[in-house]
């Protein structure tokens, strides 16, 4: 399973990106399949994932309420809408996915990244 991300940029605080995840292979049911990010010299941490099992929508909570996580399985895409983004939201994004139905995980499968950057 190949993964990848695309959607990243730069924009200015209060902007908005649509990331996408687009899977080699029909997305997993009913596993997960998730975002997490890793900015600068921090650990990589989860931001929002789907569980297919019930088609429920998972957010860390600095994101609740700005970021949307969905699923096209028509497409074998995954996308992250991320509104009112914040200096804070900077890092590498990341999907993910695998024969789990947590949605932070462990995960099998990982795309390259990729990059957001959001200035003050």
């Amino acid at each position: 399973v190949h993964l990848v991300e695309s959607g990243g940029g730069s924009v200015q605080a209060g902007g908005s990106l649509r990331l996408a995840c687009v899977s080699s292979e029909q997305i997993f049911h009913p596993y997960a399949m998730s975002w997490f990010r890793q900015a600068p010299g921090k650990e990589r941490e989860f931001v929002a994932g789907v569980s297919y099992s019930g088609t429920s929508t998972y957010y860390t909570d600095s994101v609740r309420g700005r970021f949307d996580v969905s699923g096209d399985d028509a497409k074998n895409t995954m996308y992250l809408q991320m509104n009112r983004l914040k200096p804070e939201d900077t890092a590498v994004y990341y999907c993910a996915t695998g024969r789990t139905m947590e949605v932070r995980g462990p995960f099998d499968y990982w795309g390259q990244g990729t990059q957001v950057t959001v200035s003050s």
